[in-house]
């Protein structure tokens, strides 16, 4: 095991007095010791509750044999650093939450690490960290809020509370009704509601291969939030014993396969920022000229908001992130052979999904375009590439 390098031999008893000093027995230190990376804070409603998650992560590592070891790393919301200066530091962050990482594990030496992110920046870093590090890891995030309805029956998310600034700002509704909006439009813990930054990396996760199907759309106040994070848990156990590491599941082929996806599901525009980023740290480039190829050959089956009234509770209703990939196979859009943090490969982990709402999940002989929800710009604006949503936007556009 890794962890030998801090606890095994005569030479590491003053590592294994620290290991004791914190309450740990012989016998928890002689299995496997495995790092539950933790984005909980008291600041980010979609951080607020992983603490519970990590409760249930740490459940399932014991459950299979292992020694659960719990550090935090920062994490930034977008929407409140949103306006102001606090904005320069969002990006930033999400370099900071990778080298963080990197220094924990490897001063640490654990077997196996167990990410619980939720937020915009806090997955890709921590999927940044996992294929700099290649050691066993699997993701489990905090899941997404759900959407209420309006008292005018209308789905509302976070977009719905800048909606009514700006329809306050013009004088269409009064002061009473903007606070209606703030007290109602985000009703409770988990990342916002709709496919914008952080639902999309979530369900990436899953396209990538790097977590559990249910990830990216369960969402955060349903039990069955608690039981895959204590799957993960026990999961993460056999992948140690298994020696799977990132670097085998997160290939050139996995990233077009979540390239893929992410056209299928109308992602945010900022998953091409953090895919790269990712890819780069595994080695790999992703040629931007690429993606548009991707995208005129990838059917957009859905359209959640930004881009539609749905939100991701209905993906998870329709039948999640792998009944959109199954509509894919179909059509031989994804690379089925590859191997993923369930030990299966992408085709077995997808076969047995089906989609059980086609006004959510368009089949992929009835897209709602035949091009995916991303494209890549070049111009003299921005030469080396720039990124828009074209699900999101004015058709004429």
């Amino acid at each position: 095991m890794i962890s030998d390098k801090i606890k095994k031999g005569a030479e590491r008893a003053p590592q294994r007095s620290l290991l004791k000093a914190i309450g740990y027995t012989n016998e928890q230190i002689k299995k496997p010791l495995i790092g539950i990376v933790n984005s909980f804070n008291e600041v980010v409603p979609g951080h607020i509750h992983l603490n519970n998650i990590a409760r249930a992560v740490k459940d399932g590592v014991l459950m299979a044999g292992g020694t659960p070891l719990e550090f935090n790393v920062i994490g930034v919301c977008d929407g409140i650093a949103m306006g102001h200066e606090g904005m320069k530091y969002s990006l930033a962050s999400r370099e900071m939450i990778a080298d963080s990482i990197e220094c924990m594990v490897k001063a640490h030496c654990f077997d196996g690490l167990v990410f619980i992110p939720n937020c915009d920046k806090i997955v890709p870093g921590m999927l940044m960290a996992s294929a700099r590090l290649n050691i066993p890891s699997i993701f489990i995030s905090g899941g997404p809020m759900l959407s209420l309805n309006s008292d005018t029956n209308t789905p509302m998310d976070l977009n719905s509370v800048f909606e009514a600034v700006g329809a306050y700002k013009n004088l269409s509704i009064d002061e009473e009704r903007l606070e209606y909006y703030e007290e109602n439009a985000c009703p409770g813990c988990g990342s916002c509601s709709g496919m914008f930054t952080a639902n999309s990396m979530n369900c990436l996760c899953e396209a990538l291969g790097m977590a559990l199907g249910g990830n990216g759309t369960i969402p955060a106040v349903y039990a069955g939030r608690i039981r895959l994070a204590k799957a993960a848990g026990m999961r993460i156990c056999e992948l140690v014993k298994e020696n799977i590491c990132p670097l085998q599941i997160m290939t050139e082929r996995a990233f077009i396969n979540a390239l893929t996806v992410d056209m299928a599901l109308g992602c945010s525009s900022n998953s091409l920022l953090h895919l790269t980023a990712i890819a780069a740290e595994a080695g790999i480039r992703l040629d931007l000229n690429e993606v548009n190829k991707i995208s005129e050959n990838t059917p957009n089956l859905c359209r959640l908001a930004p881009a539609g009234l749905h939100h991701v509770q209905d993906l998870n209703d329709a039948g999640g992130v792998y009944a959109v990939m199954n509509e894919l196979c179909k059509k031989k859009k994804l690379c089925e052979p590859l191997i993923t943090v369930t030990g299966k490969t992408v085709g077995e982990n997808v076969s047995k999904a089906f989609v059980k709402n086609n006004n959510v999940i368009r089949s992929i002989d009835n897209p709602y375009s035949k091009t995916g929800g991303l494209a890549v710009l070049f111009g003299s604006l921005a030469s080396n590439g720039a990124v828009v949503k074209r699900s999101a936007v004015d058709p004429g556009m």
